[in-house]
């Protein structure tokens, strides 16, 4: 919703420039010539239909949304298989070094210590680069369907008479925005079907829920 506003308040002010130059580049007219003045228009409030959609929700429903999901996690499956593999085996090695009679060698016990730190400082660095270079790729291809839903969110907001689009949704450890609002103002899931009707992307045999992208939210164009 920002960024509709920013490219709107653009076109705005694109407009109003584009009058400036047309007025000054117009030839001077007497003074006498000039019109009257027109009256002054009081502002008056105009009734305005307004629709809400949990964007980010609504996006991650989309056929397409529930098959990158399931693209990803397949994709990273045999590298988290394995990391889980090694995280039982760290653990293994822990609870027999807990269990090592009292008077083993000093020189076993501390080869052991040694073998459980190097496995487990090479397991949690593995760990956390394979998590960000899961997020990554999660962060990029939802914030590309997010791009492809807003127009459609957009489109469907317009031709149903709704003059003003709301995103419900907010990041994680925030307060919504919005408190409340009438649930016949929710067009997510019409969105939803919108979206599946255009793309035509069958539903997975598999439906998981799509994780919720964890930094800064990307709202819809107009493009």
């Amino acid at each position: 919703m920002n960024r509709t506003l920013v490219v709107a308040t653009l076109m705005a002010s694109g407009l109003a420039t584009s009058s400036l130059f047309a007025q000054d580049a117009a030839p001077a007219t007497p003074a006498a010539a000039a019109p009257a003045a027109a009256a002054a228009v009081a502002p008056q409030a105009l009734p305005t239909k307004t629709a809400v959609i949990d964007f980010e929700r609504a996006a991650g429903a989309t056929n397409e949304g529930q098959k990158m999901v399931t693209d990803l996690r397949k994709k990273y499956e045999t590298r988290n298989t394995e990391l889980q593999t090694r995280a039982t085996e760290v653990e293994s090695l822990k609870k027999q070094l807990q269990a090592m009679p009292a008077n083993s060698s000093d020189e076993t016990r501390t080869s052991l210590i040694k073998n459980i730190d190097t496995k487990d400082r090479k397991l949690q660095a593995d760990a956390q680069e394979l998590q960000q270079e899961e997020q990554s790729d999660f962060q990029d291809a939802f914030g590309k369907l997010m791009q492809k839903v807003g127009p459609v969110a957009v489109k469907y907001a317009a031709d149903n008479g709704f003059s003003l689009l709301l995103n419900t949704g907010s990041a994680q450890n925030e307060l919504p925005t919005l408190l409340w609002w009438a649930a016949t103002s929710d067009i997510s899931q019409a969105v939803v079907n919108a979206y599946n009707a255009q793309a035509g992307i069958a539903a997975p045999a598999a439906t998981p829920s799509a994780p919720r992208p964890h930094t800064t939210t990307t709202h819809p164009t107009t493009k």
